[in-house]
């Protein structure tokens, strides 16, 4: 097994900074900070191509040559799509299981390219003055956006995570989402009443940030969510979040999810309202969570009434297995939720309705225990324990 061999490599500028370079005596021009800190680059066999490239984008920016910088990410690029403007020479080239990354450069300019085999992609531009950047950057990223997907029956939603190569990132994807009418009849009467409201909220209807839905599993609550997406389209963009104890758990994710930053934004998206989905966070609202989880209760109430949600047009939908009476007190106060609707199973005759038939129902079910009735499954005779025991997890 080899060892790991440090290979010191000079960053452009260092070797003027030791020859003692620098502004004659008693000159009141600010020093170049390229010319004090030196920088060196130390290369093991840890470090992959990828790194490399990393590396020697950031040389021309450091020596100063290149004193201005930009970064560009694109959420979904069409296939094919290089992110290199024609005429520029190509220095390094990676390909790697989950993207492809490219170093090219230009007269007065430096280019990183990454694309990803998820389908997104992000461009890093060093120049030597605003102007030929600007116009590189909008060469490498033009007609690369892939087209958006029709709107008959999917809608656009959106993924945070935070990755340990990028930080919190935000990805988008096309999902299923029917009309709320196709899938009304899902729900218990009461409950479809209650949604029937929610539906209908417009922008300037808006009135508590937070969303409540709970319920046992299995009852439709993430279904009914991504209908709301559908129905709220022309105003509201949602996203889910899929590591909410990391979001709460790191503020500057948290603030990153709050201004809603991706880097691709234009002016009507920052109009846009903003539902951000949580799912299954029963230990965090639960009624010890300011014990259990910390900051996190205090942090997600704050983001939705305290001043980290004071202009920001975002709510927070939360889905749960707990009972309302489970849940800590200051998430179920008057006033802070717009909607808080307990979704349950559907009674005996709701049920028999839904399925056309009473062959394996029960005196309750819930959609999932329907559909898999629907499509041949043995009826499930499990007792169901009330909500809120600790069984549903």
């Amino acid at each position: 097994m080899s060892m790991p061999r440090q290979i010191p490599a000079r960053i452009h500028g260092v070797e003027e900074a030791e020859s003692g370079g620098g502004a004659p005596q008693g000159a009141t021009e600010p020093l170049d900070p390229s010319r004090t800190l030196p920088y060196s680059l130390g290369l093991d066999d840890s470090d992959t191509p990828y790194d490399v490239i990393d590396a020697l984008t950031l040389a021309e920016f450091v020596s100063g040559r290149q004193p201005w910088a930009s970064t560009t990410r694109l959420d979904r690029i069409r296939p094919g799509a290089k992110l290199v403007p024609r005429g520029a020479k190509v220095l390094r080239e990676v390909e790697e299981d989950d993207r492809q990354s490219t170093l090219a450069a230009g007269e007065g300019w430096t280019l990183r390219a990454v694309v990803w085999r998820s389908g997104g992609g992000e461009v890093t531009v060093t120049a030597d003055n605003p102007k030929t950047g600007r116009a590189v950057m909008k060469k490498a990223v033009k007609n690369a956006k892939a087209e958006p997907q029709p709107q008959d029956e999917s809608v656009a939603m959106g993924f945070w995570y935070h990755s340990a190569r990028r930080g919190p990132y935000r990805t988008t994807r096309s999902i299923t989402a029917a009309p709320w009418e196709q899938i009304r009849r899902n729900y218990a009467g009461g409950t479809a009443a209650a949604f029937d409201k929610l539906m209908a909220v417009g922008r300037d209807d808006v009135a508590g940030r937070l969303i409540l839905l709970h319920g046992p599993p299995g009852t439709g609550k993430t279904t009914v969510l991504r209908s709301l997406a559908r129905e709220w389209r022309d105003w509201c963009r949602m996203d889910c979040v899929l590591d909410p104890e990391a979001l709460f758990g790191d503020t500057g994710y948290l603030m990153d999810v709050a201004i809603g930053r991706t880097g691709e934004e234009d002016d009507s998206e920052h109009n846009r309202w903003r539902l951000l989905v949580l799912e299954d966070c029963d230990e965090l609202i639960r009624g010890e969570a300011k014990r259990s989880t910390g900051q996190a209760l205090s942090r997600l109430l704050n983001l939705t009434d305290g001043l980290l949600g004071q202009g920001r047009n975002v709510l927070v939908a939360i889905t749960t297995n707990e009972s309302l009476g489970q849940l800590h007190p200051a998430v179920v106060r008057p006033g802070r939720c717009l909607a808080q609707i307990e979704v349950g199973p559907l009674d005996y005759q709701e049920a028999t309705a839904w399925l056309g038939s009473s062959n394996g129902v029960g005196s309750a079910s819930t959609l999932a225990e329907l559909y898999a009735l629907k499509n041949g499954a043995a009826p499930v005779e499990a007792h169901r324990p009330p909500i809120g025991d600790g069984m549903y997890l």
